[in-house]
């Protein structure tokens, strides 16, 4: 498998979206001789046949066929930034890298936390919040 093997990207059921500020297509890839492409070289392509800026591109959902050499997945060139923050889920923003990934505490110290604080009301709840310190 040659990593530097030429590809094809022919693109599918191209529309283009006023509403959601967006162009968006069916992506396929034709790469007979490598096992797949990674999103980051999908995306410089399409912002090169589209002209447009590489971070605006979004590629996701493929699959590659029985038997290798082609992928199927789908594609959204936003007009701006903006938009593509306001309709992109968020775990597509972290991919891309707009968005940081939240950090969540586990979920078991959750529920207890906020078992905890059930047994007050008002401030005292935040008090509550914090761990009982042991002795």
């Amino acid at each position: 498998m040659d990593p530097s093997a030429p590809i094809t990207i022919r693109t599918r059921k191209f529309i283009t979206n006023r509403l959601l500020a967006r162009r968006q297509m069916v992506v396929e890839v034709l790469h007979p001789s490598r096992a797949n492409v990674s999103k980051t070289d999908l995306n410089e392509k399409l912002a090169g046949i589209y002209k447009v800026d590489k971070s605006r591109v979004v590629t996701f959902g493929f699959r590659t066929q029985f038997g290798g050499g082609r992928s199927t997945g789908f594609a959204l060139i936003y007009d701006d930034e903006a938009s593509q923050r306001k309709f992109e889920p968020t775990y597509r923003l972290v991919r891309s890298g707009l968005v940081e990934k939240k950090v969540q505490t586990n979920r078991k110290l959750r529920k207890e936390r906020k078992n905890r604080a059930k047994k007050y009301r008002g401030t005292a709840k935040s008090k509550a919040a914090e761990p009982s310190k042991k002795k």
